[in-house]
């Protein structure tokens, strides 16, 4: 089973779902999504998969959340704005298979069965 995140190593929520999934045997695949933001396609499944619309998928105390928001009219905008200003995804995400949460508090990971 392929367990990724899309964590911040700065995030102290990111760190403790991290060690919540590592003190269940597993090794997530970390991805620094500041630095390697995920695709317009990749970021649609995570939350098809989490059951969630895109703009749910931002941090609305982000700087840059409300002018961004004032412009994205569509799933399709939320998709591209989220890919090209990663910083506006909350953080972390956790990908299984076929589900995704934002662990966010960090207890939401038990809500995934490994």
């Amino acid at each position: 089973m392929t367990i990724t995140i899309w964590y911040n190593p700065k995030c102290g929520t990111c760190q403790k779902v991290r060690a919540a999934i590592e003190a269940k045997g597993h090794t997530p695949r970390l991805v620094e999504y500041l630095k390697t933001p995920p695709s317009v396609e990749e970021i649609d499944q995570a939350c098809r998969k989490a059951g969630i619309e895109p703009q749910q998928l931002a941090r609305q105390k982000e700087p840059a959340y409300a002018a961004i928001a004032d412009r994205c009219k569509t799933r399709q905008d939320w998709l591209k704005a989220l890919h090209e200003n990663p910083v506006l995804i909350e953080r972390p995400v956790v990908i299984l298979e076929d589900t995704a949460i934002i662990a966010r508090p960090p207890e939401r990971v038990e809500e995934l069965t490994f």
